[in-house]
């Protein structure tokens, strides 16, 4: 069932009747089809990269902040991992703005693209910042943010370029890549684990390494690396743009021309910006636990930076396995029931329950560290002598309901929002709508917590 999901998303590439391939050869030739089809691959490529960009430093960015500044206080994580999406809400609008502007994807995504590189690389040399190594973090994570604002513009792009019968398994692909790009980013972290901490740092002022290569610097290569591919994947020889949607609702409204068509269309504004706020809702829950995942682990079971790193990425690679699963059944799922009533029951309901589970309402104290040790930290944080503690089955059964529930959350969410955004008249802007609204909901669990 799964490969035969995977071969779907290219979309219908045989079984058409006779009409539907006269209605087609009117749109594009079939080398049209082809090039159109693999830039929407590096668009898929892209989604996943922007998300593991922002998830590959989240279980690795505490304890690597707070060897390259002992002693710093757990407040400043809320602000190490905020700044990525502060950035990404400052800057969504502006690559918006660029790509109507231009009318092409493709220059604000290879300027966006060259910065993500530029910051992966300063975020893996921070030990040459030191004594001012938050700031130059901060910095980084927030020029991290500013260059995955390019996501409101791939999505924009992705529902140009897909017809009407292929925008489904489009979106679903799409949100496949950006779901796993979450979840596997802190696998990849914990992979890095045996290279450990790296030697000590030498003290300020003093001589430093050019190059430093040890378990919390290894995500900001990756992503380096990872980067420059899909800088090149930008490139005219691999990515051509063909808007294959504004000349399909030409035809479809008997319409002269492409910009006729699309004034004809009207917006579903309620169904718009309710999806917005489900969107909104959703990340706000995952990016909790994500986040949160790697200083509770060390507060509630008393594991050490390196079990933490270790053991959060095996269980985010089990739950990138537990999302592949999940997006192969949406599609059974939804011929059997509808898609607002997986979307509650399924997505909403099991996302909200995760949240529930990471209560700490389990029976007793969690390990208390008097000292240096592992375990809650009582003297910097005095109510763990009076906290109850989080169990280690219900840690992982909420980390079971956030692996199914924001999957397939996400994927209904935005394959409803694409079949309703094709009436708008200006998609790139309701793309920032939505990219803005996720870096919003980011940034107010950081302001919470």
């Amino acid at each position: 069932m799964a490969l035969q999901w995977l071969r779907g998303l290219r979309g219908p590439a045989g079984g058409r009747d006779a009409a539907e391939d006269a209605g087609v050869a009117l749109l594009e030739t079939e080398q049209e089809r082809r090039e159109r089809w693999r830039s929407v691959y590096v668009i898929y490529f892209t989604m996943f990269q922007m998300s593991l960009g922002f998830s590959i430093v989240l279980t690795g960015v505490w304890p690597y902040l707070d060897k390259l500044q002992p002693g710093t206080s757990k407040e400043a994580l809320g602000l190490a991992v905020g700044a990525s999406p502060l950035g990404q809400l400052a800057a969504s609008p502006l690559l918006g703005l660029w790509a109507n502007r231009a009318g092409s994807a493709r220059a604000p995504m290879l300027a966006s693209l060259a910065l993500f590189v530029l910051a992966s690389a300063l975020y893996a040399q921070l030990h040459l910042a030191r004594p001012h190594a938050l700031a130059a973090l901060l910095g980084a994570r927030a020029l991290v943010g500013v260059s995955s604002a390019n996501v409101a513009v791939a999505r924009a792009y992705l529902s140009a370029a897909t017809r009407a019968g292929e925008r489904t398994r489009a979106v679903a692909a799409a949100s496949l890549a950006q779901v796993l790009g979450f979840v596997v980013g802190p696998a990849l972290q914990a992979a890095a684990a045996p290279l450990g901490p790296g030697a000590p740092y030498a003290p300020p002022g003093a001589a430093q390494p050019a190059l430093r290569l040890d378990m919390y610097t290894a995500p900001g290569w990756a992503n380096a690396l990872l980067g420059l591919l899909n800088l090149l994947l930008f490139l005219p020889c691999c990515f051509k743009e063909h808007p294959i949607a504004a000349r399909e609702a030409m035809l479809a409204h008997g319409k002269q021309s492409e910009k006729e068509a699309l004034q004809a269309l009207k917006p579903d504004l309620v169904g718009s910006w309710t999806l917005v706020g489900a969107f909104f809702v959703l990340v706000f829950n995952f990016v909790l636990l994500e986040t949160l995942a790697t200083s509770l682990t060390m507060d509630q079971f008393a594991w050490s930076k390196r079990q933490a790193l270790q053991n959060m990425g095996a269980l985010m690679s089990a739950g990138a396995l537990v999302a592949c699963l999940v997006f192969a059944l949406i599609a059974p799922l939804t011929r059997l029931f509808e898609e607002r009533a997986l979307l509650l029951w399924g997505g909403f309901l099991l996302t909200g329950l995760a949240s529930l589970l990471c209560i700490p309402w389990g029976p007793g104290a969690p390990p208390l560290a008097l000292g240096a040790g592992a375990g809650c930290p009582v003297r910097a944080q005095p109510w763990c002598a009076a906290s109850r503690r989080v169990t280690l089955a219900q840690f992982l059964l909420g980390y079971l309901c956030v692996s199914v529930g924001y999957p397939l959350g996400v994927t209904l969410i935005q394959t409803i929002f694409s079949k309703v955004k094709i009436y708008w008249r200006n998609p790139v802007k309701l793309e920032e709508t939505l990219q803005i609204l996720q870096a919003i909901s980011m940034r107010v669990f950081f302001i919470v917590t």
